[in-house]
């Protein structure tokens, strides 16, 4: 299933039923798991894995040395999971030795065109990157966040599970999961109440997250007055937990 035309170098490993477009290069540290379909003009270098049943389009360059003026060479990955497409001119760039040196990213991820993941970004899983959303290096994103198209993130931040970014949105601080996001810089517009619908939960606990939303923004309390007022909150609905935990790590600071 390797077209004539593709270099794949004899160190490669290449799982079954893995399809390779033509004029592609696979560099001789890349590890491709079953049923991974490559397109035409891709390039996967540096010590890359990459899991199974993944849909990756033309002129990709997956595992390339991060754009980092620190970087020495060293023999530094990027691990891709399962299940995750990733469309036309994506660039997924390899981890630096001054952060855990891999770059990772989860499982059943849509990744659509022109998305560049920089150095030590860790990705989870089922999220949607819009076309030309751009991360810097050392961003974090939990499960199920979708990333409108042309976002920006800035080096460091984070943005928690189901968290949404609208078109075009600078992230220059953390966004915490279930909050939706938008503008120069990005200000919160409430929780992403249709994606948490369309994930099944609650009405419960939709209303819940409401209030949650409000103790943090509209009580006019401070970070860890808002932190404390959450906990009794988080006794009545589970799904606040992840909220609190968030908050519970260092960051850039909460997008306001």
């Amino acid at each position: 299933m390797i077209h004539p035309t593709a270099i794949v170098q004899p160190g490669a490993r290449l799982a079954d039923g893995v399809e390779v477009g033509a004029y592609t290069i696979i560099d001789e540290h890349v590890e491709i798991g079953a049923g991974t379909r490559i397109g035409h003009h891709a390039v996967i270098t540096g010590h890359t894995r990459i899991g199974a049943g993944n849909r990756i389009y033309h002129f990709v360059s997956i595992g390339e040395a991060p754009q980092d003026k620190k970087y020495d060479g060293s023999p530094t990955r990027l691990e891709i999971g399962d299940g995750n497409t990733i469309r036309e001119f994506c660039t997924l760039n390899r981890g630096t030795a001054q952060d855990a040196g891999v770059t990772r990213l989860g499982n059943d991820n849509w990744i659509m065109a022109y998305v560049h993941l920089a150095h030590d970004c860790q990705i989870g899983d089922h999220t949607v990157f819009a076309n030309n959303a751009q991360l810097a290096g050392h961003v974090r994103i939990g499960d199920y966040v979708v990333l409108g198209g042309f976002t920006v993130v800035h080096q460091f931040c984070r943005i928690g599970a189901h968290a949404f970014t609208g078109l075009g949105t600078i992230v220059v601080q953390d966004v915490p999961p279930y909050v939706l996001v938008s503008g120069r810089d990005a200000k919160p517009y409430g929780i992403n109440v249709e994606g948490l619908r369309r994930r099944g939960f609650s009405a419960e606990a939709i209303s819940h997250l409401k209030r949650g939303y409000k103790t943090l923004y509209k009580s006019g309390l401070t970070l860890e007055q808002a932190r404390a007022a959450l906990e009794p909150q988080v006794r009545e609905c589970a799904e606040l937990e992840l909220l609190t935990r968030f908050l519970d790590q260092p960051g850039r600071g909460l997008a306001r």
